[in-house]
Parts: structure tokens; sequence; C-alpha cells
């Protein structure tokens, strides 16, 4: 099982990453795209990069918004392995902005 993150890690993450931040434990980050297509296409480009990594986020889309919620519910909270998703989308919403 992955090892759960100090809350200094986590800190540092958020403030490396200043579109993330935590909300009850998870790791969130909302996005706006151009348009509802562009939204789905955001999705479509995480689910792919989550399937390849094993560790799937929570999404919700409403209209062009998308929010991503990250944790790794086996291990009770945040891992390593949040943060390396979080690293992908935000890659990811780069490239389909």
């Amino acid at each position: 099982m992955p090892e759960l993150l100090r809350v200094d890690v986590i800190d540092r993450f958020c403030a490396d990453h200043p579109d993330w931040h935590v909300v009850e434990g998870v790791l969130v980050r909302a996005t706006t795209a151009a348009t509802f297509p562009a939204a789905i296409a955001l999705v479509d480009a995480v689910a792919q990069a989550a399937e390849e990594m094993d560790h799937h986020p929570d999404i919700d889309i409403r209209w062009h918004t998308v929010t991503f919620r990250l944790s790794t519910h086996s291990a009770g909270g945040l891992t390593a392995l949040d943060l390396d998703l979080a690293r992908r989308i935000d890659g990811l919403v780069v490239t389909q902005d």
C-alpha cells in the first residue's frame, strides 16, 4: 500500500502548484475549458492517463468547468500517486488550452 504523505510535502506541492488545494483531505483542482466538447476532451485525456497509472480521480463536469479530486482511497489519504497524477493533469490542462 502507498505511504501517506506528510503535511509539509502536501503544502509544498500546493505552493509549487497553486491551482491545487486541499479540501477535507483531498487534493482538488478546477479548470475551465473553452467549450463543453473541450471539457469532455480534457476528461478523456485525464481518463487515459489515470488508466495508465491505475489511479483514478473523482471528476465532476459542469458545462465548461471540470473539477478533479485526488486521494488514494486504499491508503486513506494523499500519497505520491496523487501528486504524480496531479502533475499529469496539469500537463494535460495546458495542452488542452
